[in-house]
């Protein structure tokens, strides 16, 4: 090493210092990568690949990145997975004759992005840790799983902070698939599970880290408490061991303390109905980086919030629809509130839209990474602040009106910012321009100071042809010489004797003067100067927010309830939605019910509404019907009417009962996964024993299609044997859409199983889809009608129809023989 270069020698001592992340080296005005990382550079952002002398006959692979185009380029590396150490300098290179410091200010990684332009507004971007609490944890769950495991989540940029402990793998692989954190800490203890979830990068951290009694001391130490109870940990150890690593992840990656992460929650898994991966995507809840679906979802048609705090809010409602019935009547009161008083609802809207994003201002400012116009930005977030309670005062709801005092963010911190910050500030907080002047006495004396010099020698020229005499006398000014006074070779002999020669052209002389010398090195000394001052002043603002980020916080989150409370009621008038009847009891009963999604996208004109029935003696509904007829939407519709109830929101009906459900369960649709070995059949097995072995008499299961990924009697079998084990032993409220017409049959075996058919209308050999759902069973499935509809070529259809009029003879037939066998018998 002693034969590299200096500046080598210090990039290989901080490189060896974070060999697992990329090193951004600040050289000038470049940030440059090295060695095999800047091979991995010019490969993800598709840049020249050069190279640098390191030693005497030596060069090194070097690719580098403006530093003002850093922000575009380190999301491109995040995206991709990759850890990225940004190494800056850390002096002024003015003002050190030696090799310039330079230290790694920060870690980014996919977990801790907190800039704007890396984030989703109105997404988490949460990092989690998991501490499985041994070896039965890590096997199936049909081993057992005793010992379980313990998970907490934080996304930096907002400051929230979480934990829950589970028993099983399925648990977890469902928690993680719901809060989707991007970044996964696992303990680097070989005997540990991986954790391979599709958008997610696993980061293995020293096992000792998650050592539930150094975590909590770690937690009390970072919480400044004494002891954990408040915040749910005691008896939760794995939950500990999880945060108290993500905390200690956190400090090393962000180099220094975490001010705004502060309220640590444990989630109970009891508390909130439970969706797992299968069902977020089958009903198409939110959109997702896997399936790439945008403008369809149960989110878009839901979330008219007003500012990206409210947005998040509204995700993290329908991640976790509640089972408290009491809360759920309290946020149903507030949007009941808004529904009724459009004025306000009006007002308060419009306010927010001025709001802004305080939840990821306040984190950002915690982490000295704000920026002026972050400053700038929360300034006027305060400014809104006062007028919101007097727009929510008259609502006739406690609950709303509960959320004010929140509001009330100390208004010294407002009056600060607006008496300090110019009106329009620059991105930088190091290039001046920010303050205003009358704030600052020391900044005001250098502005004064500085424009007086440039007022005398603006006047100088002038000046000086009256005392010289030289009428061509020029005062002037280049980057090279600074500031002079210019005098032909002609009027050299009028020269004063106070002029100081400073450089020699071929028909002039320059010259500069004591005075000149003081009034220069004011000039070109005080932008620096002002600007360092300025620093100085933008860094005592920032601590002043880091100083208020509790209210700051509380206030946020208060915005945030409204915003989503008004959303909803915003929805509810706009789309025709009623309140729905919440109860413990297990029925649930609709009303011309509509698929909220599915009426955006064709307009309410053309979508038929429907009545369901389930609970009680019609526990299970075996729907059928033909493809295209509004089975999968009738089913899907229920499921997602139910989620909109437990979230607090009105619902897509003329009237509904809901009786609350502790999950929902679906299997919908063919998929396969070829990497894994397994075929769409086998898909669909593992999710139905999922079903089987996890729902309880208070879920509502939606089963679309079972048993069509194997031979006809198999298919049928299967299928016949979980109706009767659902309706026997699990006790769920079912939705089960077939083909099988023989599953009808079912009704008149089992008490609480009933028959309901999507209707149509038969003309000739057409037919018309009504899209209504009835009591009965349906008799024909009529896929070569559909078939026909969707373009299939006329002699297939019409061999269609001869091989099924073929079959339903030698069906026939078949029954009359089993009738004469059996007769005989």
């Amino acid at each position: 090493m002693s034969s590299l270069t200096p500046m080598m020698q210090q990039y290989r001592a901080l490189k060896d210092q974070h060999p697992n992340a990329i090193l951004l080296f600040r050289l000038g005005d470049f940030f440059e990568a090295f060695d095999d990382d800047a091979a991995v550079v010019a490969r993800e952002l598709q840049l020249t690949l050069t190279s640098r002398p390191v030693a005497k006959g030596r060069r090194i692979p070097m690719c580098g990145i403006p530093h003002h185009a850093l922000p575009t380029y380190l999301r491109r590396l995040i995206d991709r997975g990759h850890r990225v150490a940004i190494c800056d300098q850390v002096e002024d290179p003015k003002h050190t004759r030696t090799l310039v410091r330079r230290e790694v200010v920060r870690v980014v990684t996919p977990g801790t992005v907190i800039e704007d332009d890396l984030l989703t507004p109105r997404e988490n971007n949460f990092l989690a840790a998991v501490l499985w609490g041994g070896p039965s944890a890590r096997r199936d769950e049909e081993a057992g799983g005793a010992d379980g495991w313990g998970m907490a989540w934080a996304d930096l940029s907002t400051g929230e902070f979480f934990a829950t402990e589970g028993g099983t793998a399925v648990q977890l692989a469902d928690t993680l698939a719901l809060w989707h954190p991007r970044e996964v800490l696992v303990p680097d203890d070989p005997q540990t599970m991986a954790i391979a979830v599709e958008g997610m990068t696993a980061t293995p951290y020293g096992a000792q880290r998650f050592d539930p009694e150094g975590a909590a001391r770690i937690l009390r130490e970072h919480l400044g408490v004494a002891t954990l109870d408040a915040f749910g940990l005691v008896g939760a150890p794995l939950a500990t061991g999880a945060a108290g690593a993500l905390i200690l992840y956190l400090r090393e990656t962000q180099r220094g303390t975490l001010p705004h992460l502060r309220s640590l929650r444990l989630i109970p898994r009891a508390s909130t109905l439970i969706l797992d991966e299968a069902t977020q995507r089958a009903l198409a809840l939110w959109s997702s980086p896997r399936d790439g679906r945008g403008g369809d979802t149960l989110l878009d048609v839901l979330d008219r919030s007003e500012t990206p705090m409210g947005g998040r809010l509204l995700r993290r409602w329908l991640q976790h629809p509640l089972l408290d019935l009491a809360a759920l009547e309290d946020r149903l009161n507030a949007v009941e509130a808004f529904v009724e008083n459009a004025p306000a609802r009006e007002a308060l809207r419009a306010r927010l839209r001025t709001v802004g994003d305080i939840e990821r201002l306040a984190g950002r400012l915690a982490h000295e990474a704000g920026t002026p116009r972050d400053l700038a930005v929360l300034r006027n977030a305060l400014e809104a602040l006062p007028s919101i309670p007097p727009l929510v005062d008259g609502v006739a709801d406690a609950g709303i009106r509960g959320f004010l005092p929140a509001l009330a963010v100390p208004p010294t911190l407002g009056e600060q910012l607006r008496r300090s910050l110019v009106d329009t500030p620059p991105l930088s907080p190091r290039e001046g321009g920010l303050i205003r002047p009358g704030v600052d006495p020391e900044i005001d004396r250098l502005r004064a100071g500085s424009r007086e010099a440039r007022e005398w020698m603006a006047a100088l020229e002038a000046a000086e042809r009256a005392r010289t005499g030289i009428r061509s006398l020029k005062v002037g000014y280049n980057q090279v010489m600074g500031y002079y006074i210019e005098v032909s070779k002609a009027n050299e002999r009028l020269v004063p004797p106070d002029f100081i020669r400073k450089g020699t052209l071929v028909g002039a002389e320059r010259y500069i003067t004591a005075e000149m010398k003081d009034r220069e090195a004011l000039i070109l000394t005080a932008q620096e100067r002002i600007a360092a001052r300025e620093y100085e002043v933008f860094c005592a603002l920032r601590d002043a927010v880091r100083a208020h980020l509790g209210p700051l916080q509380s206030a946020a989150r208060a915005l945030a309830e409204l915003d989503v409370l008004a959303a909803l009621a915003e929805v509810a008038v706009r789309h025709r939605y009623v309140r729905p009847g919440l109860t413990a009891e297990g029925g649930l009963r609709i009303v011309e019910g509509r698929h909220p999604a599915v009426e955006r996208a064709i307009g309410p004109e053309r979508f038929v509404p429907n009545d369901l029935s389930l609970g009680g003696d019609r526990a299970v509904l075996i729907v059928t019907g033909p493809n295209f007829g509004g089975k999968s939407t009738y089913i899907r519709q229920a499921a997602i009417i139910v989620i909109m109830a437990q979230i607090g929101s009105y619902v897509p009906a003329r009237k509904a009962e809901i009786g609350l459900v502790d999950r929902i369960f679906t299997r919908v649709g063919a998929t396969d996964d070829l990497t894994a070995g397994r075929s769409t059949f086998l898909n669909e097995m593992i999710d139905v024993a999922r079903i089987l072995t996890q729902a309880t008499a208070r879920s509502l299961v939606i089963l679309d299609e079972v048993g069509r990924g194997t031979s006809t009697y198999d298919g049928m079998s299967l299928a016949w044997a979980v109706v009767e084990d659902l309706h026997d032993r699990v006790g769920a409220r079912t939705l089960f859409a077939t083909h099988y017409h023989e599953l009808t049959e079912l009704a008149s075996q089992l008490a609480r199983v009933a028959n309901v058919q999507v209707l149509i209308k038969e003309a000739g050999q057409d037919i018309v889809f009504l899209h209504r759902v009835a009591d009965g069973a349906a008799a024909s499935s009529y896929g070569i009608h559909v078939a026909r509809l969707a373009g299939v070529p006329e002699p297939v259809i019409h061999r269609a129809r001869e091989v099924l009029a073929g079959l339903s003879f030698s069906a026939e037939m078949m029954d009359g023989d089993v009738g004469a066998l059996s007769g005989g018998w």
